[in-house]
């Protein structure tokens, strides 16, 4: 085998390497994002994208323009309103929690709020905003789809059947979807190492 020859199974072998990691590390990827106008906007839930009914979550908005430049909550008239799903237009939001500077991960004094969703399902989150004076990017309106799990409640009225239903969707990650990345990891290196040991 030549110099390209190899050149050009290590060239392959390194994007079905670089393949099998993107395919893999996708679930990981939980943040949600959603631009308007000249602003993008990162939501992220404490604890790890997986909020609970009936207990706090933290939720924080990484703001940013349009380049990169982060927007701190003293520069944005920000209002966030949480719905549950499905609703109608028009109709008032569900809570109405009141944003705070927070600092998460790298981000320092971006808008955030304590959120307690009354029951598990699906809620949007409506971040609107407006630029405070001497800021510098045009009005937004952002919707993040939520969904919640079961957690702790007060009611104790609660249906044996909706209690599985609600299990089953906290469960993190199935096994097969840890088994199938991990055959396919294993799969292209017997590839890979095969067509190397043939050459």
């Amino acid at each position: 085998m030549n110099f390209y020859q190899k050149q050009k199974k290590l060239k392959y072998g390194l994007l079905l390497v670089c393949l099998a990691t993107v395919i893999t590390m996708q679930p990981v990827l939980a943040h949600k994002v959603q631009v308007a106008a000249d602003v993008g906007a990162t939501l992220h839930l404490e604890p790890n994208d997986n909020p609970r009914a009936g207990e706090p979550t933290q939720a924080w908005f990484a703001l940013a323009r349009k380049g990169g430049q982060t927007i701190p909550l003293a520069q944005c008239n920000c209002q966030l309103a949480v719905y549950a799903q499905p609703y109608t237009p028009g109709e008032p939001p569900l809570i109405e929690p009141s944003l705070q500077p927070v600092t998460a991960e790298r981000f320092q004094n971006i808008p955030g709020a304590e959120i307690t969703f009354p029951k598990p399902g699906i809620y949007e989150l409506q971040l609107n905003g407006k630029p405070t004076k001497g800021s510098n990017f045009k009005p937004f309106a952002l919707k993040f789809e939520v969904t919640v799990a079961a957690g702790t409640t007060n009611t104790q009225n609660v249906q044996i059947a909706n209690s599985n239903v609600a299990q089953e969707n906290t469960k993190s990650l199935p096994i097969w979807a840890i088994a199938i990345p991990i055959l396919a990891l294993i799969a292209i290196a017997f590839t890979f190492v095969k067509g190397i040991r043939r050459s």
